[in-house]
């Protein structure tokens, strides 16, 4: 009897010391989880809540990968992600964008409920990273918005017991809800910062927005040492367009000249209204003869077309293009400065198109 007293002290012992140890763990993943949703909260813009989702959490919870799926139907998160800057998304870390929801709808049901359980390569390998070695468990989690499916996220372990079907979800799944809806502002606040960098009657963007992006282009030119052309655009005559067909038909015109001038720049290109009837535009990566190229091909566009007025009557315009360039060895510590002399040489090339007869593109090397 007292043996048998004996044997079921220690099993009881064990077990509490069990519990305490499954407590402490508990209360350390908590600790943990908290402190990486306090920096969600905290995150600024999408790229800083992505960077911050993808990279902290498998470092805090030692799991081997975190990946994540985002519903992107209007293109507007490739954008946002796509955006150079101290926050900026590493390709290594950025989510998968779908154009719609159907395929993870599928994943987890009308009920839209989070699954772990062991690894299955054929249902799974698509939402993780390529080679998937060494995975044995997972969790996948949908992030879920007011009713919507807006996106998954999904954690691999090695370890094959981390995540099963019989595992708690409370702790997750109030992770995932702060995640959606840290997204959400995030997301909010991305859009109010476009909207005030974005020209409100062309929809390019604006004057401000194009200062702080050319500081960003000139920084990065000097670090790879590549080649920066700037091109300044004014269209011809604008004002006889403002006083014989009026005010509507000059704003029509503008944003008509704005989608031609984007429609002829590349991805990395940026494009802003700089005032009135004049635009700006940066090269990245671009060289005499590619500069050359592409503002050739506006002028012509632009030549080309006929635009509409407010009576029906169509019309003929021109452009006059300055452009310049700057390479690494030109770019001086303060990269502002730079910026304010590259933007300063193409409108003085300009000034020579347009004093050259306009309609023309005229180049001039940059000086320091």
């Amino acid at each position: 009897m007292l043996l048998q007293l004996e044997q079921e002290n220690a099993r009881l012992r064990a077990q509490l010391e069990s519990l305490l140890r499954e407590g402490r763990r508990n209360q350390d993943r908590m600790r943990r989880l908290d402190a990486i949703e306090r920096q969600l909260i905290a995150a600024n813009s999408l790229s800083e809540l992505v960077l911050l989702l993808l990279s902290q959490y498998r470092s805090a919870f030692g799991v081997e990968q975190v990946t994540l799926i985002l519903i992107d139907p209007e293109q507007l998160l490739q954008k946002l992600l796509a955006e150079p800057g101290p926050s900026a998304t590493p390709s290594r870390l950025c989510p998968t964008l779908l154009p719609a929801a159907k395929n993870l709808q599928a994943l987890y049901g009308p009920e839209l409920a989070p699954w772990m359980g062991r690894y299955q390569h054929q249902q799974h390998a698509a939402l993780f990273h390529s080679p998937v070695i060494g995975i044995e468990s997972v969790a996948l989690l949908p992030l879920v918005r007011q009713g919507e499916l807006v996106g998954s996220l999904h954690f691999g372990s090695r370890n094959p017991e981390r995540y099963g079907a019989s595992s708690g979800t409370e702790f997750l799944e109030r992770f995932t809800g702060i995640v959606a809806v840290c997204m959400e502002s995030a997301l909010n606040r991305d859009r109010l910062r476009g909207i005030s960098l974005t020209d409100g009657l062309t929809g390019v963007q604006n004057r401000r927005y194009f200062e702080q992006r050319c500081k960003i282009e000139v920084s990065q030119a000097k670090r790879h040492r590549l080649p920066l052309a700037c091109m300044f655009l004014d269209v011809d005559r604008f004002k006889f367009v403002n006083d014989s067909y009026g005010h509507p038909t000059g704003d029509a015109v503008l944003r008509s000249v704005a989608g031609a001038i984007q429609a002829q720049l590349r991805l990395g290109d940026t494009v802003a209204r700089y005032g009135g009837e004049e635009f700006v535009v940066t090269l990245p990566r671009t060289d005499q003869a590619g500069a050359r190229e592409i503002a050739e091909r506006i002028r012509r566009d632009i030549e080309a077309k006929r635009f509409q007025t407010q009576c029906g009557k169509a019309i003929q315009l021109t452009i006059s293009i300055g452009l310049t360039m700057l390479d690494a060895e030109q770019i001086c510590a303060d990269h502002e400065a730079a910026a304010s002399q590259l933007v300063a040489q193409a409108d003085k090339a300009l000034y020579q198109a347009k004093s050259g007869g306009r309609n023309r593109v005229e180049w001039l090397d940059f000086s320091v």
